[in-house]
């Protein structure tokens, strides 16, 4: 009997075929591609074609592309991924292990940019190494990944990819003269840093300047790039991300301006560069800290000119695109040692923003919290409520240096160990153990006057008179140190409504910094001490 190809469609959140799962016959998907080439997809959502064996890594694909809208379509093999792409035209190919040599899923690479020359592809091979790296991104791979996976870097790679389709599919055609700002991804946090931030991302989103993002690994600046080009007049066009660290100089070229047929051994076709695909786009230039000398005066006269010149070509090409750099090193220290470019500095310095660490800002660690555990109870189908006590100073006392990354990472990790044995709230022993292993003993004599004051009113709920007495204060000590460290309470976090009920989650609160010239009234600090509960004070914005 022969062997039955497996594959499934999935479209939206409903899934087609589950009861054939195992052992489809491959005469039906040939029916189903009839299907789709008769009607087409109503909605024009995108379509993302995914082979790998790997059951784990397709399911968090799924869990990744299904609420975004797309339709993910699976194959196990190299034939069934192969028929799939000549039936179907995809708007994203992920290749993942699936394999028995080193080379299997590049020639399956190779043969799907024959049938379709601009599709992005992404390639995870079973057994990687540095010549199958080369080979791959002078195939013409938009990227290439090794194992064992950091999902979160597949994660931005797939929405990189996708962004202009998906721009395309909910969004008005391309208007230069209009500003028509897309619903954008939530970026957490209410204290006065982020709060100046979301503002002026929206202030610099609405011309056509470089921006230069600056911030620890885990703050978010692709986040902070995403919603630069989501509200920008470019959001109807591609957000292309690259990320200058991982290109090597012998094919800095031929990935960022792209190359003529024949240009060298295995040019087989014209090859587009990321900044033409990104034309009229912006391009977001992340880990530009890490750009070796070289790279860098490429990058700077590609800017300076607005022109391309492909590798083996002889003419210039116009290109229109709007840059974005990151980095997370001190790029100031860079210039001054001469390991930067300082004319090239000066052409991304132009807008500026910089993120701080979830350390310097720990008033919004209860929003990040509440925002993860919200998400992990919908992705996990538990009800987790929040955390005990002891938990939540354990949680406040760590320093975070993987910021809002790890914040996320962290209570994944106590999402899965809660899958068998769920809880109603986190206990300190549901922080995973390596967490605990590094949590700082608790010693207020080592923590700043400031993180005294705000971990005693989170474990207290804002209790002020609760408050004072475990940090040994007069309640009038207190509001005079609440005034001097300007912290501000504001509205309690509140859970959608899909969820039963609400989070037991300490509440959020603003922190800003005092300065001399900001400095009121003591009349103002201690309007709320007539009812004992809270502190009113001037907020600024």
């Amino acid at each position: 009997m022969p062997r039955r190809s497996v594959f499934s469609r999935q479209h939206g959140s409903h899934l087609l075929f589950k009861q054939h799962r195992r052992g489809c016959a491959l005469e039906a998907s040939h029916a189903d591609f009839g299907l789709w080439r008769k009607h087409g997809d109503p909605m024009k959502q995108p379509t993302v074609l995914m082979a790998a064996d790997d059951a784990a890594l397709r399911r968090r694909l799924r869990a990744l592309l299904l609420p975004r809208g797309c339709d993910v379509v699976e194959a196990l093999s190299a034939v069934d991924v192969l028929r799939l792409a000549q039936h179907r035209r995809a708007d994203l190919v992920v290749l993942g292990p699936f394999g028995h040599g080193t080379w299997d899923e590049l020639h399956t690479a190779q043969q799907i940019r024959q049938v379709d020359r601009r599709v992005p592809l992404i390639l995870i091979p079973a057994h990687s190494t540095e010549a199958l790296a080369v080979a791959a991104l002078r195939a013409g791979i938009n990227d290439y990944f090794t194992l064992p996976l950091v999902f979160e870097e597949l994660e931005s790679s797939v929405k990189r990819c996708l962004a202009g389709v998906l721009s395309h599919a909910s969004s008005p055609p391309y208007d230069s003269h209009a500003h028509r700002p897309m619903p954008l991804q939530h970026m957490v946090g209410e204290s006065l840093p982020m709060r100046r931030i979301k503002a002026y991302i929206d202030q610099v989103a609405s011309t056509d300047s470089t921006v230069l993002v600056t911030g620890e690994s885990g703050t978010g600046k692709e986040l902070v790039a995403e919603m630069i080009h989501r509200s920008s007049a470019r959001h109807a066009k591609p957000l292309v991300g690259i990320n200058c660290a991982a290109i090597p100089d012998s094919l800095l070229e031929s990935e960022l301006f792209g190359y003529e047929k024949g240009a060298f051994t295995g040019a087989n076709a014209v090859k587009e560069g990321q900044l033409q695909l990104a034309d009229r786009g912006t391009v977001f230039l992340d880990e530009i800290g890490d750009m070796s000398p070289y790279a860098q005066a490429k990058i700077l006269r590609a800017i300076e000119s607005k022109t391309i010149c492909r590798l083996g070509g002889k003419r210039s090409i116009p290109v229109d695109v709007r840059i974005i750099a990151a980095t997370n090193q001190d790029i100031e220290h860079l210039v001054a040692a001469g390991q930067f470019r300082s004319d090239l500095y000066f052409r991304l310095n132009v807008g500026r923003i910089h993120l701080p660490p979830v350390r310097q800002r720990k008033e919004d660690l209860a929003e990040l919290l509440a925002h993860y555990l919200q998400t992990l109870n919908r992705q996990f189908g538990l009800e987790v409520e929040g955390f005990t006590d002891e938990a939540w100073a354990g949680l406040f006392r760590y320093h975070w240096p993987g910021n809002v990354r790890e914040v996320k990472n962290v209570l994944e990790a106590i999402f899965i160990n809660l899958i068998n044995h769920p809880a109603g709230k986190i206990t300190f022993w549901d922080l995973p153990e390596p967490f605990r292993r590094q949590l700082p003993e608790a010693d207020h004599s080592s923590q700043s006057e400031r993180e005294r004051v705000l971990s005693a009113l989170l474990r207290t709920n804002w209790n002020m008179s609760r408050a004072a007495q475990q940090l040994s204060w007069s309640r009038m000590t207190l509001y005079r140190k609440v005034r001097k460290y300007q912290i501000v309470k504001s509205a309690p976090l509140t859970r959608p409504s899909t969820l039963a009920t609400p989070p037991v989650v300490p509440p959020t609160y603003v922190a800003c910094t005092a300065s001399p010239a900001d400095e009121r009234p003591q009349d103002d600090v201690l309007a709320g001490e007539a009812n004992g509960s809270h502190c009113c004070m001037h907020q600024e914005v």
